[in-house]
């Protein structure tokens, strides 16, 4: 499969066609779930209304919030970081993987500078086993030849596909990073409702630290930590916000803070992204174009759901990317509203959608992933 890495937007460049004609009578649509994508969805919005004549208002509470939703018919659409497996879910609803884009590793240091992290210091970070910044694990990170891969993009911005759908590499290069750690405690923020975005992160966590993270992956970040998150070391340290925007507010108000979230997050409040180590060995920044290389190597079942190879070879791959899931009706009731909800799903998918602001750095779909969306889309409003 592959993905294209225009940054922000999660689009298929004109390969579906919105219309631009008025309806004979809008619809006013609601949608929650999934803090991840909020950025992405008000940024679309007015473009939406002007292209259908619909609108649409979006609860950002979070993925498990927006599956009881989906599960109570709270609304007319739903979006989760994670896939709806609960016993709760209805028959009638689907998931449409239509939206990607890295989770970062966000800090709050002092200093302006790069920050390194291997995936075992960052388990042992979040699983309390790293405590300072100063740990000889974090100096090891820090201090030390990095070796950064560079791709082939074109006049657009997009990573340039070989044959075979693998980003094409145009080279690598080396550098020597020096970072004197600060010797403060590290403050870790963690998501307290439940959310996909804390689902993607712990499942990442076991896969690439399995010995350090051993617990499997949830919504709560509570269920999945590895060790007893009320042990005395923990308390005041280890601390829970709601919703992305909330951890992202409270780790900008706390100094020497560690937290984790969709990238633009940290950049609206001033957090910086961790260079993060892959399988081969190097650091990458979670950018779309090393997110675009990670996610081409994940596979997709019948029914839209992503499976993540974490130990991929890939050069210059960001392992921490993640696809979300639009919750969607096979068949709704009131079939204006379903038709609304189908038009949205496809804006999303398009380059209009794709138009808004580059920052959000959202992944544009293409390829395999591409046609599945569509497949899927289709479904609707039967």
């Amino acid at each position: 499969m592959k993905f294209s890495t225009k940054a922000k937007a999660v689009a298929l460049a004109a390969l579906i066609v919105v219309s631009t004609a008025q309806p004979a009578h809008a619809v006013d649509l609601t949608g929650s779930g999934a803090s991840f994508v909020d950025p992405l969805l008000q940024a679309c919005k007015a473009g939406f209304a002007k292209a259908s004549g619909h609108s649409y208002v979006y609860s950002s509470v979070g993925s498990g919030t927006g599956k009881r939703n989906s599960d109570s018919q709270l609304g007319d659409f739903w979006f989760s970081d994670s896939t709806h497996s609960a016993s709760t879910k209805r028959s009638t609803v689907f998931h449409a993987p239509i939206i990607a884009a890295p989770i970062a590793v966000l800090v709050n240091l002092p200093a302006k500078k790069d920050i390194y992290l291997s995936t075992a210091t960052v388990a042992k970070i979040f699983a309390g086993e790293i405590t300072k910044w100063n740990d000889a694990a974090i100096v090891a990170d820090n201090n030390r030849s990095i070796t950064t891969t560079i791709y082939r993009k074109d006049s657009n911005g997009n990573v340039k596909k070989d044959s075979k759908g693998n980003p094409v590499v145009l080279r690598t290069a080396t550098k020597t990073s020096y970072y004197t750690l600060p010797n403060q405690l590290i403050k870790v923020v963690f998501r307290a409702d439940g959310s996909g975005t804390t689902n993607n992160f712990t499942k990442w966590l076991n896969g690439v630290a399995p010995t350090v993270w051993t617990k499997p992956a949830n919504d709560a970040f509570t269920t999945a930590f590895p060790s007893n998150i009320n042990a005395p070391a923990n308390i005041g340290r280890i601390v829970g916000a709601n919703a992305s925007q909330g951890i992202a507010t409270l780790a900008a108000k706390t100094p020497y803070s560690i937290t984790y979230a969709e990238k633009n997050w940290g950049d609206a409040y001033g957090l910086r992204a961790a260079y993060v180590s892959n399988a081969t060995g190097q650091f990458v920044y979670p950018d779309s174009a090393a997110v675009s290389a990670f996610l081409g190597e994940a596979n997709q079942d019948a029914n839209g759901i992503v499976t993540y190879d974490y130990s991929t070879k890939v050069a210059g791959a960001y392992t921490l990317g993640i696809v979300s899931y639009m919750l969607v009706e096979t068949s709704y009731a009131d079939k204006a509203k379903g038709a609304a909800v189908k038009q949205l799903a496809e804006y999303i998918l398009s380059s209009e959608c794709a138009a808004g602001d580059p920052k959000l750095g959202y992944v544009v779909l293409t390829g395999s992933f591409l046609d599945k969306a569509k497949s899927l889309i289709a479904k609707m409003n039967k």
